[in-house]
């Protein structure tokens, strides 16, 4: 399974996260008191959602043979009256899709693997290390 290292670069908000070989920022913007030095918490979430939805979508296209042609999706959070988190995205492809082909990708994207998760939930353990 995923495992990420996180280490504080300081007396802010801004943080070094590594996972394996790769590496990357997260901060909060100058607004809610960082330094907007990488992007924040609830922008990693969706960048999580937005490449398994990429991903999982190039893989599913190659293997019917469809040509997708430039991918992009946009995501957006926002809360319910209820408080409930709301995620919406909105995908796009330049590649010649007729309606059939967009209609399977939309139901294929219900089903990739971090929507199913962000869908059930996760159990989170806290521990003094």
């Amino acid at each position: 399974m995923a495992q990420v290292h996180i280490v504080s670069e300081g007396v802010d908000h801004a943080h070094r996260i590594t996972s394996g070989r790769h590496t990357l920022s997260a901060d909060e913007p100058a607004t809610l008191g960082g330094q907007d030095a990488g992007m924040a918490p609830f922008d990693l979430y969706l960048a999580s959602l937005a490449a398994c939805t990429a991903i999982t979508l190039r893989m599913y296209a190659a293997k019917k043979g469809w040509d997708l042609g430039q991918f992009s999706a946009d995501l957006a959070s926002s809360r319910d009256a209820d408080g409930r988190l709301q995620v919406h995205r909105t995908l796009h492809a330049t590649g010649p899709l007729d309606d059939a082909q967009w209609a399977r990708l939309l139901d294929v994207v219900e089903r990739t693997p971090v929507t199913l998760v962000m869908r059930e939930g996760a159990t989170i353990t806290s521990a003094r290390g």
